[in-house]
């Protein structure tokens, strides 16, 4: 925190500050009585009637009331990664999307309106990578309208942690009474380490296949109408899946220098047994051979079982992703 000449804290922000990262200090009454101070540190995303909103890199969004300052400042952004390939966001939001197809599409200014049959939030969400073309309350009534017209949920999916994510327009979705539903962090790790994992014989039992079949269907477990689940899981530039029978299954997307792991699915009474990584090893010497170098993968941030296995093989966290959905009644 800023602290003058005289020792005191001081507040060097404004609302004209809105859009920039910040880090603030507020004071709160402690349970005896004696003052408490709790820092905050994220981008602020508005400054309306003496409440400031403030999204942190999770996500999180934080409602603090101007006469509850007592130190405010502008911070750079968050240092480059030192783990893993570099990238930004915009890369991955798209090589993402390439990962998730939807069965149908259409642009909205820069935004992607995609609905899959209700097949994944990630093929059935707007994706925002610019502007509508419209003002906001417009585009969001086209979003909402869209989605009625195939009977689907309406879903923006936003992005917060990285330079160039969505802050602002989570706060904007939230404001108008839209819900976070689900969050998620994006992994990025260097590939060829995976492949190296020393796997044991389990890895020579896992085979590869250009579509999945009934067993890795039915392993995966959140198939609803299997058409349209393997029409969105089958699309990609070169889309592979393993399968470790009646153990274990995984998803592989590669795409240019990336390759994106998916669905990597362990039968419950074969946990905690290295298959998991087997599949995962396996999947990314086939990304070797087509000339991957980076791996990426998506994992909601309560998962405590996959960010452990996904620790261990060197991912570490480059953005989290958001899906925010409208509510009946809510502004749009």
């Amino acid at each position: 925190m800023e602290i003058t000449a005289g020792g005191l804290l001081e507040i060097r922000i404004t609302p004209a500050d809105v859009g920039k990262r910040v880090s603030v200090r507020r004071v709160e009454g402690g349970p005896s009585g004696s003052p408490s101070f709790m820092d905050t540190v994220g981008v602020l995303t508005s400054w309306d009637q003496g409440v400031l909103t403030i999204t942190r890199k999770s996500g999180e969004i934080v409602h603090i009331s101007e006469s509850s300052l007592v130190a405010g400042k502008i911070v750079p952004p968050a240092p480059a990664r030192r783990r893993g390939p570099a990238a930004s966001f915009e890369e991955l939001a798209r090589v993402g999307a390439r990962a998730w197809q939807p069965l149908e599409s259409e642009p909205l200014g820069e935004w992607t309106l995609r609905a899959a049959a209700g097949f994944t939030r990630r093929a059935n969400s707007v994706l925002p990578l610019g502007a509508p073309g419209l003002p906001l309350d417009e585009a969001l009534a086209r979003v909402t309208a869209w989605y009625a017209e195939r009977e689907l949920p309406a879903y923006v999916q936003t992005a917060t942690g990285a330079v160039g994510t969505q802050e602002l327009l989570g706060a904007e979705l939230e404001r108008r009474g839209w819900v976070n539903e689900v969050s998620a962090q994006v992994r990025i790790a260097a590939l060829a380490p995976i492949a190296d994992v020393d796997t044991g014989a389990t890895a020579s039992g896992v085979r590869l296949s250009r579509v999945p079949d009934e067993e890795w269907l039915g392993m995966y477990g959140r198939v609803k109408d299997p058409e349209a689940a393997r029409r969105v899981l089958a699309a990609g530039p070169s889309v592979w899946f393993a399968t470790l029978p009646g153990r274990a299954i995984g998803r592989l997307v590669v795409d240019g220098r990336w390759a994106g792991f998916a669905a990597v699915e362990v039968d419950p009474e074969h946990r905690r047994a290295g298959l998991g990584t087997a599949v995962m090893a396996v999947l990314a010497g086939r990304a070797l051979e087509e000339g991957a170098s980076a791996a990426w993968l998506q994992v909601e941030a309560d998962n405590a079982g996959a960010l452990a296995l996904y620790e261990g093989l060197g991912f570490a966290t480059h953005h989290a992703y958001h899906h925010f959905r409208f509510r009946a009644g809510a502004a749009r």
